[in-house]
């Protein structure tokens, strides 16, 4: 290797364009991809060979990795302009592939035709057809909890009286708490399931997956109000408060799924060892627990709920208070020993687009429970994203930090989820410092990242000169794409700061994508998301007055997911949906509709009835 090759290795997180590019290329090549990723270029960074998995000696019809650098390197010699060649179509290839995505789906639509309901209802019976009705959850092993699809759903019930819908959310959350995806002791969501019925997770826990399910969590429980997802938000909050969080207020990016080099070993547990530390009470935790002599995974015990514990409550004559008091108490101690465990290993890079997302969830579980901590989280997050990422010529932001030190610049994604971060840290607290900084990183991503011809968002900005090509990411995956967060925040800010350059950028976005839409959901859950509040113009509420701050807090746990709400004591002409509007002495909640008021109303409950039952 290092007589025939420069060889770098590179964090495919810290560096995702050059992994997006190069994985496209292996797939290219080989029809499939992953990791390891061993891909081989040119000087001038351009691919012409790439492969995953390469054994140490020849098996399974392939070379090993040995063979495989004689013959790359035999190629590179002899034959340099085949390799030249196969460069050059690769980079063409895969230049291509997001344009043509994006022309294929508005081909011959006119840019003018108007979005409507059709396209959300046909994306829903597409997406329908992916429900697991048995287990919850969309499709079949292995398993990904599907978070922004949720939400969607919650919306789409929302404005088509669709009650399935959130039958659905609410089964397929319910499943996921209670199953080995969710860490029953110490809080806190594994990446996937290995099996269809939640049971069996990919041990590794990713700050991202957590983020999202805690925002899709805070919605269910504004809707539903049930206590499970209320718990579930508090303990996986407390599992990033306690494990993923730096001391100057960064959250780290994931926890490994091995310890020990084996999988899933400091989360699982023998009967034996419970029995010890229980006593008594063990036979109750096996029951409730899913413990068996045998194990459910390997010899060993996943932790899980397999049964209904209010049931198993009554059937054993206990009061209210009894099995949360043993819950707590069995916890403790397990946790306790738990602790003197190898621990899992702790990938402790920052990631501003990663931490953006945890200062939304943070956000968003503050608006569902009113728990002061969360804000507080949110915002010290913020501060120091804009402290620690920024960049040393102060005209743009840093993509990862660690041990302090910032570096690499920062992508779409990253300046797309600040931004979403901005606004959402803005709807809880009503500063307006958060709305002025969105507008600042809105306009600095168009001016560095938009290509005015597709009326998309490059991935890298015009200044990264260190890949062979600028990409355009359009896929909702694991993580909501940039393009799709940024349509969210454009109509969001737009009626915030009466830009309707804003909205019709958003738009336009959205007449690109509307075939895709509709024909593959499950891959566009925030685009869906962007569609609904393009369909469904969002309520502008306005709190003005001497108790905004109590009569706004109690507005932010209702759910209402689309609302463009600002409050202060008095109004401000700088922005129209606070000009013109006094309270004084009195309280006053104002709801409009491109900035049409209706009759400011003076209690809660006047408000109350003019949103029961209208789509918010």
């Amino acid at each position: 290797m290092n007589e025939h090759f420069v060889n770098i290795k590179v964090d495919r997180e810290e560096r995702p364009d050059v992994d997006h590019i190069y994985m496209e290329a292996c797939q290219i090549i080989s029809g499939s991809g992953g990791w390891p990723l061993n891909c081989f270029l040119l000087p001038d960074g351009r691919p012409f060979y790439a492969g995953t998995y390469y054994p140490p000696q020849p098996a399974h019809n392939r070379p090993s990795w040995i063979q495989l650098l004689h013959h790359i390197s035999g190629l590179y010699r002899e034959k340099r302009s085949t390799v030249e060649d196969q460069a050059k179509q690769l980079t063409e290839i895969i230049k291509n592939s997001d344009e043509s995505l994006v022309r294929r789906s508005w081909s011959g639509v006119e840019t003018s035709s108007a979005l409507n309901p059709v396209s959300l209802q046909n994306a829903y019976q597409r997406l329908k057809e992916s429900f697991d009705e048995t287990d919850g959850g969309f499709g079949g092993a292995p398993k990904f909890p599907g978070a922004m699809n949720l939400q969607f759903l919650l919306r789409y019930e929302q404005y088509f009286d669709a009650p399935e819908a959130l039958d659905h959310v609410v089964f397929s959350l319910e499943n996921m708490i209670g199953g080995g995806i969710y860490d029953q002791l110490g809080g806190g969501f594994a990446r996937y399931a290995t099996d269809k019925a939640w049971l069996v997770p990919h041990f590794e826990k990713m700050l991202y997956d957590n983020a999202l399910l805690v925002r899709a969590m805070s919605e269910a429980y504004q809707r539903t109000g049930l206590d499970l997802f209320r718990e579930t938000i508090e303990e996986t909050l407390q599992w990033v408060d306690r494990e993923m969080t730096h001391p100057e207020g960064g959250f780290f990016s994931a926890l490994d799924a091995d310890s020990e080099g084996v999988e899933g070993k400091f989360y699982l547990w023998d009967k034996a060892e419970i029995d010890a530390l229980l006593g008594e009470s063990a036979v109750h935790f096996h029951a409730l627990y899913g413990v068996s002599e045998a194990g459910n995974w390997e010899h060993r015990n996943i932790l899980w709920r397999p049964i209904d514990e209010d049931e198993y409550a009554r059937l054993q004559g206990w009061d209210l208070e009894k099995l949360p008091a043993l819950r707590r108490e069995w916890k403790e101690l397990l946790m306790t020993e738990r602790a003197k465990r190898v621990r899992p290993g702790l990938d402790d890079k920052i990631l501003l687009g990663w931490n953006a997302m945890m200062a939304s969830a943070y956000a968003g579980a503050y608006a569902a429970l009113g728990t002061e901590a969360y804000r507080e989280t949110a915002e010290r997050n913020i501060r120091f994203l804009l402290g620690a990422m920024k960049r040393e010529d102060g005209q743009g932001l840093y993509h990862t930090w660690k041990d302090g030190r910032a570096q690499y610049d920062a992508f779409l994604d990253d300046y797309a989820l600040l931004v979403e971060a901005l606004l959402d840290v803005y709807s809880i607290t009503f500063n307006t410092e958060y709305l002025e900084l969105a507008r600042k990183w809105t306009e600095y991503t168009l001016a560095h990242f938009l290509d005015n011809e597709s009326k998309m968002f490059y991935f890298t900005g015009a200044s990264q000169q260190d890949i062979p090509l600028r990409r355009k990411d359009l896929y909702d995956l694991a993580m909501p794409s940039g393009n799709s967060t940024m349509a969210c925040n454009l109509l969001r800010l737009r009626l915030w700061l009466d830009e309707p350059k804003y909205g019709e950028l958003a738009v336009a976005m959205l007449q690109r994508v509307k075939e895709l839409l509709e024909r593959h959901p499950g891959s566009f859950g925030m685009w869906m998301t962007a569609m609904m509040l393009a369909v469904f113009p969002p309520k502008e509420i306005a709190v003005v007055g001497k108790e905004w701050e109590k009569w706004s807090r109690s507005i932010l746990g209702r759910y209402l997911p689309h609302k463009v709400m600002m409050a202060s004591e008095r109004g401000d002409e700088r922005y129209p949906l606070l000009a013109g509007k006094e309270g004084g002495d009195k309280t006053y909640i104002y709801v409009c509709e491109s900035y049409a008021c209706q009759m400011p109303v003076d209690t809660l409950e006047a408000f109350a009835q003019l949103v029961e039952g209208k789509k918010s």
